[in-house]
């Protein structure tokens, strides 16, 4: 059957409409897409951080992750140490969203790069000379204790222990706990890095001295909670205890930070509120780290002279 040109005329008008309708209809799919799996995969990126630096905030950080993960599926995170000045260093680099600190970044990044992150204090860590508990020795005073980690004293016998030959185990440059002892307990003194041991993992510090009757560095009180192997040393006389560390009695320790260049992503925001919130301080305390809401005024002006 011919068509006459009118109807010709209609029909490829309509031919050309409906395949206008199906182009826009593919070109929309796509577009759906596309936004779709651009959504997907910028909700992924921001469910997967990453945190390394201090190892004295290690166990807390990872606890905090485990829990964390466990009341938000779908959300990845992987805590690391190294020391407090490689998890700065990473976090500025971008190549880690959270970097744990016992030091303010100032005190190891330049200007420039410190001013790039965004300071987040989640709790107060307590450092406290460690020992092995078969050696008998529970209280140095401070001048004992720059004597024997600046090497002048290097035998137990002269400071009322047994005879025998003092195992310094102390940490790098990089370690944010040996610039809290430093400052603290040994009134700015350096140690003597070249006779020691010297380690920025607190868990083989620790098994080092649990191993060695004459050994002797220090560590987090978080690192003593499960241990009967080695024992915290009294300075002047005074214990090193959270409820010491509060009332401002003991002063050897510092804020534990997590730092995020700008503010981070949402995930890494969300993570550290849970960390350092109300509902999260028993867990903080319990894994034996100080709870900043519980410093008295006369604990945080000792400390800040």
């Amino acid at each position: 059957m011919m068509l006459s040109g009118e109807k010709l005329k209609s029909h490829g008008k309509l031919k050309a409409a409906a395949i206008l309708v199906l182009i826009v209809a593919i070109m929309m799919a796509f577009t759906a897409c596309g936004s779709s799996s651009s959504k997907k995969s910028s909700s992924s990126s921001s469910s997967k951080i990453s945190a390394s630096g201090s190892s004295a905030l290690q166990p807390l950080a990872k606890q905090a992750a485990d829990d964390y993960m466990k009341a938000h599926s779908g959300v990845s995170i992987t805590v690391s140490g190294g020391g407090s000045g490689t998890g700065l260093k990473q976090v500025s680099e971008g190549s880690v969203d959270i970097g744990n600190s016992d030091v303010e970044a100032s005190e190891k990044l330049d200007k420039t790069a410190a001013s790039k992150l965004k300071d987040h204090k989640v709790a107060l860590v307590t450092v406290a000379p460690v020992v092995n508990s078969k050696l008998g020795v529970k209280n140095l005073t401070t001048e004992q204790l720059i004597g024997i980690f600046t090497g002048k004293i290097t035998n137990w016998k002269e400071v009322g222990g047994p005879n025998l030959k003092i195992m310094l185990v102390t940490r790098p440059d990089s370690s944010g706990t040996r610039a809290l002892f430093k400052q603290y307990a040994m009134n700015g003194k350096d140690e003597a890095s070249k006779s020691a041991l010297e380690t920025d993992d607190s868990g083989t510090l620790m098994e080092t001295v649990e191993k060695n009757k004459g050994a002797i560095g220090y560590v987090a009180l978080s690192y003593l909670t499960d241990t009967k192997k080695a024992v915290a040393v009294s300075i002047d006389g005074v214990e090193p205890t959270l409820e010491n560390t509060y009332n401002g009695k003991y002063n050897v320790w510092g804020y534990e930070h997590m730092y995020t260049k700008g503010d981070g992503s949402k995930t890494a925001q969300s993570f550290i509120k849970y960390l350092s919130g109300k509902s999260y301080v028993k867990n903080v305390e319990k894994m034996g780290y100080g709870a900043i809401s519980k410093l008295t005024d006369k604990a945080a002006q000792n400390h800040d002279k």
